[in-house]
């Protein structure tokens, strides 16, 4: 039930993300691009995002457990450490470059552009050289709160 589930839920985003524009790289780098032909519509799309967080959050707050039974798992960290302004900070360079980020750019595999895999090989790469690099993936999962 929790595959099919979470296939649903990443077929919906996916879906979302089609139609919104986000994984056209074009569309994406227009609307970067505030000083030419900038392009102001996927400000909508990022507005009614954080909306609908908004209120996934407000939601959260008035349950115990999620549906599917497992507790939620809120950052309860607040402050900024070098690691967290890095890693915004490559984002935000990858994005305003290339115009993907790794939600429309797994959505863009259906496509089978070449461009497209090469860029989400080169990002899992980048997972895993991380990981490898600051042996995250031996650390202790932390538990979650609620």
């Amino acid at each position: 039930m929790r595959t099919a589930l979470a296939l649903v839920c990443g077929l919906v985003f996916g879906t979302g993300l089609a139609v919104s524009g986000m994984t056209n790289p074009a569309k994406v780098l227009a609307f970067l691009d505030v000083a030419g032909r900038w392009d102001p519509t996927l400000a909508f799309v990022m507005g009614g995002a954080l909306l609908v967080s908004a209120a996934g959050y407000r939601l959260t707050r008035r349950r115990e457990r999620a549906w599917l039974g497992d507790a939620f798992s809120i950052p309860s960290r607040q402050d900024l450490d070098p690691s967290l302004i890095g890693g915004a900070t490559l984002f935000g360079v990858g994005w305003g470059l290339v115009g993907l980020c790794p939600g429309p750019a797994l959505a863009n595999l259906a496509r089978g552009s070449f461009e497209i895999a090469l860029f989400v090989a080169a990002m899992m790469a980048g997972v895993v050289g991380y990981r490898l690099f600051t042996r995250e993936g031996t650390r202790p999962v932390a538990q979650p709160t609620h």
